[in-house]
Formats: C-alpha cells, structure tokens, sequence
C-alpha cells in the first residue's frame, strides 16, 4: 500500500496521471472524497468496501485515476481476495501510466494473494519490460547521482515529524536535525546546480520522474534568492512538459509567500511555534482555491490540510448586496 500524505517539510507529490479542469472542481472534489474514505476503509482493514470506494471514484472519474490510487485499489482488492478487480487496477497501471517499478510489486506483501494467479508473471514481465523501454534513454550516471542527492534530501526530513513528537517543537534535538538538514541542503544545492548549468533541467525522459523530481525539490528546499533565480526556468520547464505542474505551484506559492503576497495554491502550511498547531499561510481569492489547485492536479485543499490536524472549509465568495431601484 502506497501512502497519498504529503508532509509540506518532505515536499513529496505523488506523480498524477490524472487531472481535472478548473472546470471539474465538483468531479475533483467526488473524486477525492471516495478516495479518502478507501484510504481509511484499508486502515480498518475493511478491504473489500476499500476497493469498492476506490472504484466508486475511479467511475467518477470516468475510468481514470492516478498511479497512487490505482496501486492502491489493487492491494485493497488482493487483500479482500478478489483478483480480478485487483488486475484490473494493475493493468491501468501498465497499459495507461506506464507503470514500470516491478521490484515495488514483487515485495508488497498487501499484494502476496496474486503471486499464484497465471496472470502474475506475465504482468511482471510487462512491468519490466516499460523499465527497460524507459531507462534506454535515460543519463544512468545523473539518476544514480540524484537518487543519492534525493536520499540526502529525505533522510533527515522523514523523522522531523517523530523528534518533535518525542522531544518538542522547541527542542535541542529537533534544532539539531533541521541544522543536519540545512547542511545536507547546502551540498545538495551545489550539485544540483552544477547538473542545471551542465545540462539544464532535464526531464523525466531522461533522468525519470524520480530524478525529475528531485531537482525541484532541492531548489524548493533552497534559500529564496535561489528559487527567485530558477522560478523563471521552471516555468519554462513546466510549459514544454519536463516538470510538473503541481510542483511548479508549490515553488509559486512559496515565491509568493516569501515576496509578502498571498499563496495562490494554498500549499502552503505554517506551525506556531508555540502551541505546535498547524495552519494554512494566507491565500489569494481563496474561494476559487479549488479552481487552481484542480488544474494543476493537486487534491482539493480541505483534503491536504487533513494530515496536520486542519479543519478547512473553502469559504464562499462574497456577494454584494442588490441595490434597490430608485
């Protein structure tokens, strides 16, 4: 089972090959709810009605959906014993995302049910086969070099959220970590840089979505005179479809925040260092936040806030009064 959190400290997005309009903020906002509630019905354990869910979304989303969520709706349904629509989900997977990590399915234990199934191998061997396909074209020496640059980058993020459990928002420890964190930040931007000006910002095709990624976040997690520098090209990249989108509006948001605008995407998410609760930075026109966060493909806002305990409600647009005929 794959998780859909995204801690904005980690800056992790998942890869969607599913996007709405701003056009279908109400088929986004269906969308995510079955979503969520497969998510927690497959915490429960409650896996047959997980995929259910799952695929009551996957309906409103006319057949689509991402590759998270697929993955997911695949464990639910072999956990619940039911093969045929747990291939179902994996053969979107391969046919329409191109899902190609086949290490991924082999150890996934929620998977375990369909090792015996005749239609196991053969999936496995097309999932290998995308690999291979794909990694033709790629830099092999930079994907092995941003794979280290994205661990770097991850370690010490990935246990902020236990230190400060454990020891406080305030804590020695938890100063400690994020000044390890700051150095790997620093060595991390030097090489990243150096791939930039060598070779520009490379796409997935050539250093795959993992490596892709991995340049934005090390820019993202960057002093912001460093993102004011690279802004610009992003958006460039984003245009010719070599980054993602969702990840270009994170980067604006940030930019926005730190020139004393209000964010667009509401991405965003401040911590009073007092109390250690979660809130969301202020943001532009918020009642159409939805509108923009839809078209760029991040989930609607009162879903995302969910992880740091927020309770958002998108408010109404103001409407003036009618002014009575003289």
């Amino acid at each position: 089972m794959l998780t859909n959190s995204i801690k904005l400290i980690i800056l992790c997005i998942c890869f969607f090959a599913l996007s709405f309009t701003a056009n279908a903020q109400g088929f986004q906002i269906q969308y995510y709810r079955y979503i969520h509630k497969a998510d927690s019905l497959y915490q429960a354990k409650n896996y047959k009605a997980s995929g259910m869910a799952y695929s009551s979304g996957f309906k409103v989303a006319k057949g689509k959906g991402t590759s998270t969520d697929r993955y997911n709706a695949a464990c639910s349904w072999s956990l619940a014993n039911v093969p045929d629509s747990a291939f179902a989900s994996l053969e979107y997977l391969v046919k329409k995302l191109d899902y190609r990590n086949s290490n991924r399915l082999f150890q996934d234990m929620d998977l375990m049910t369909l090792f015996p199934d005749k239609r196991w191998l053969p999936l496995l061997q097309r999932v290998n086969g995308n690999r291979i396909v794909a990694e033709a074209g790629y830099n092999m020496p930079l994907v092995k070099e941003l794979d280290t640059i994205d661990r770097d980058d991850q370690n010490g993020r990935l246990k902020l959220d236990s230190v400060q459990k454990k020891f406080g928002i305030n804590s020695k420890e938890l100063n400690d970590l994020w000044a390890n964190i700051n150095v790997k930040d620093s060595v991390n931007l030097v090489k990243v840089e150096k791939i930039l000006n060598l070779y520009g910002w490379l796409g997935p095709e050539a250093v795959g979505k993992a490596g892709n990624m991995t340049l934005f976040l090390v820019i993202q997690h960057a002093d912001k005179d460093t993102r004011a520098k690279y802004l610009p090209m992003m958006r460039e990249v984003v245009k010719a479809g070599n980054a993602e989108p969702a990840d270009l509006a994170l980067m604006e948001d940030r930019a926005a925040l730190e020139a004393g605008k209000k964010q667009l995407y509401g991405s965003q998410i401040g911590q009073d260092t007092k109390t250690g609760k979660y809130y969301i930075d202020p943001i532009e026109d918020e009642p159409n936040v939805n509108n923009r966060r839809a078209s760029v493909g991040l989930e609607p806002l009162e879903y995302y806030t969910q992880q740091w305990g927020i309770v958002y409600t998108v408010p109404k647009a103001k409407t003036e009064p009618r002014k009575g005929k003289k």
